[in-house]
């Protein structure tokens, strides 16, 4: 026998179903009970009139382990021959979903209990479903108290057919169905004359022909940061590596910021010494070579194998709460260490969990015990994965004013390219050029700048752009429009539409417009650039190298834009044929503090035009160059 090999099984039965009893038993006769615990519980049934029942002895261990505190999730340890065995029993349907999602209650395999005297209920229906979003493959299903009818088999029988055939339309299929009964001990731990007829495995046997976890090491490295603290001069980042492994000297990447540095060390509670490498499942605490800021909630990978990020992803959730979750409804999505408020913005498809029917497509509200597929937007960016690839950050819980409402597990996220920030070696330095910014000032008679354009399709960003670059080199001042349909033809022609790559065009539109800010020119950008993180991260990527940036909000009310519609996208939008749609089905995010901020359904576009040529010639301290005249004309 392996001696660290262990498993984790869930036990989820509908109540009454003989939980209690059956985990009792299975204690009992594998000699894992404290010396004198039986007797100890046989002599207090009896002094209160009441017939000895095996459920007392999990009632015992609880209570032990309870000392007046609400337990979620009690984890009992049992053995047999061949290995070390957890029991996870979720007192309550809320309590199973939520410890199983955020991982608090990882189980390997499951057993599901079901009374042959009430057959299979709705909520047996309803835990099968569970498993199946949570993706636990190993189960077997117990068929409990057949001593109450007679332990006839056809009984067995019709429940095996039924409950076999619904499991089957969730892709989970049981290695076994065992008759049982519980109280008496009929093929929990060895076999019964009362079930002659059945041939299959005991309890136990079944659960030691399921295979051990596998290892998490060989998936992409996820460390999920739990919180930060400092000693002395260092900065210790703590958290737990969810999958794959680190050692020291990686590179890793911290999402959904992009910081990198490299690890300088690795701390384990402990360990003797420092140990070079870390495994998936540890807790640990690294240093960095280089102090970049990193907060609770991220996501540390290496990296060529990074994680999803965005605000927005699609998810399959159950939803336990007895108020309906509407679209638009505000929750707190839990990911991780993650925390953030999020909205439901689109209910793709709603199905009953106990009869696996689908709700008609218009349904605005999922209700309880149904489960959905859905999309959400967080406030913020997010770093996840898919739950068919690192399952442990790819399972999230919502909760709906602060009570927990339900929990899921995201699919379908698209994956970012593996991008200048995740892969920057500390071998490469920027490199200067012979000719100093100074040198191109002097010559051009200004400086660089970057002018970014923000607001939404049809406010008049584009307009406003080219009439800017004609007035500019009017005056002598070399400048460009770096317009966002231009940029999609060619440097962002392979990114698609995703939350994760719409993040991605923007940033390299930065990128591009500080290389060409570096080279002297006043670049003018006209992008929707809807979200202020993502135009913040443009700001910190000209300003950090010494490019001065202006932000110009490009404010007209929807219904204008609708109006004016110049490529009649709204209208596509409206109809369904475009999806996330900024200003339809997508939010813009207006500038807090922007530089500039124009009305266009308010004022002309000459008095827009000289409000920014105005800020574009102070930025680019351009007020001396040569003056020809603006080109002003036209309307917005």
């Amino acid at each position: 026998m392996n001696a660290t090999e262990s498993l984790k099984i869930v036990v989820v039965g509908h109540v009454d179903h003989g939980k209690s009893t059956l985990i009792g038993r299975i204690f009992h006769d594998t000699g894992s009970l404290p010396e004198g615990k039986v007797e100890a519980i046989r002599k207090a049934s009896e002094a209160e009139g009441m017939e000895f029942e095996f459920a007392f002895l999990l009632d015992a261990l609880l209570e032990e382990q309870e000392q007046n505190i609400t337990i979620d999730t009690t984890q009992i340890h049992f053995r047999t021959s061949k290995r070390d065995y957890v029991i996870i029993d979720a007192p309550g349907h809320k309590e199973f979903l939520k410890n199983m999602v955020t991982g608090a209650a990882q189980a390997d395999a499951a057993v599901l209990l079901i009374d042959a005297n009430e057959g299979v209920q709705e909520q047996s229906r309803r835990h099968g479903y569970l498993l199946s979003l949570l993706g636990i493959k190993q189960v077997i299903v117990v068929v409990n108290k057949m001593d109450l009818v007679g332990n006839r088999k056809d009984v067995f029988d019709a429940v095996e057919t039924e409950y076999r055939d619904f499991l089957a339309q969730l892709n989970v299929i049981p290695a076994h169905f065992i008759p049982v009964s519980a109280k008496f001990g009929y093929n929990v731990a060895g076999r019964s004359p009362e079930l002659s007829w059945f041939e299959g495995p005991t309890i136990l046997d079944a659960l030691d022909s399921f295979q051990p976890p596998q290892s998490q090491d060989d998936l992409p490295a996820r460390f999920v940061v739990q919180d930060v603290y400092r000693f002395d001069a260092r900065r210790i980042i703590a958290g737990r590596l969810e999958a794959g492994r680190l050692a020291v000297g990686d590179e890793i990447v911290f999402w959904p910021d992009r910081k990198h540095s490299r690890i300088k060390s690795i701390e384990a509670w402990g360990a003797k010494s420092p140990p070079a490498e870390a495994r998936s499942g540890q807790s640990l605490a690294i240093t960095l070579e280089e102090q970049i800021f990193v907060e609770r909630g991220q996501i540390g990978a290496l990296p060529a194998s990074p994680p999803a990020e965005g605000r927005e992803f699609t998810a399959r959730i159950f939803w336990l709460d007895k108020r309906s979750l509407p679209i638009n409804a505000l929750v707190e999505l839990r990911l991780g260490t993650q925390v953030v408020g999020a909205r439901v913005v689109r209910i793709h498809r709603v199905v009953d969990s106990s009869t696996l029917a689908v709700a008609p497509e218009d349904r605005h509200e999922i209700r309880r015990n149904e489960t959905a597929e859905i999309t959400l937007r967080a406030r913020r960016p997010l770093a996840f994965d898919n739950g068919d690839r690192v399952m442990e950050t790819g399972r999230f819980v919502l909760l709906l004013d602060k009570r927990i409402g339900g929990g899921g597990v995201v699919f379908g996220a698209e994956y970012p390219a593996v991008t200048r920030d995740a892969v920057m070696s500390s071998n490469i330095s920027w490199t200067e050029g012979e000719i100093t910014r100074e040198s191109r000032i002097r010559h051009f008679g200004h400086r660089g700048a970057v002018i970014w354009l923000t607001g939404l399709s049809g406010a008049g960003k584009s307009t406003l752009a080219v009439r800017l670059e004609q007035s500019l080199f009017r005056r002598g001042v070399a400048a460009f429009v770096l317009d966002g349909d231009n940029l999609r033809h060619g440097l962002c022609a392979n990114l698609g539409f995703s939350p994760a790559d719409r993040a991605e065009n923007i940033r390299r539109a930065g990128e591009a417009a500080r290389l060409m800010a570096d080279a002297g020119m006043v670049v003018v950008t006209a992008l929707i650039s809807p979200f202020r993180e993502e135009r913040q991260k443009v700001r910190e990527i000209c300003t950090s190298g010494g490019v001065p940036f202006g932000e110009v909000y490009v404010n007209a009310p929807l219904a204008i834009c609708e109006q004016r519609d110049p490529k009649s996208l709204y209208k596509r939008a409206r109809s369904g044929e475009i999806k996330g749609f900024t200003g339809i089905d997508s939010p813009y995010e207006p500038p807090l503090k922007p530089e500039l901020e124009l009305h266009t359904d308010e004022i002309t576009v000459e008095a827009a035009l000289t409000k920014l040529l105005q800020l574009a010639l102070s930025l680019s301290n351009a007020d001396g160059a040569h003056h020809a005249g603006p080109d002003i004309g036209g309307g917005i």
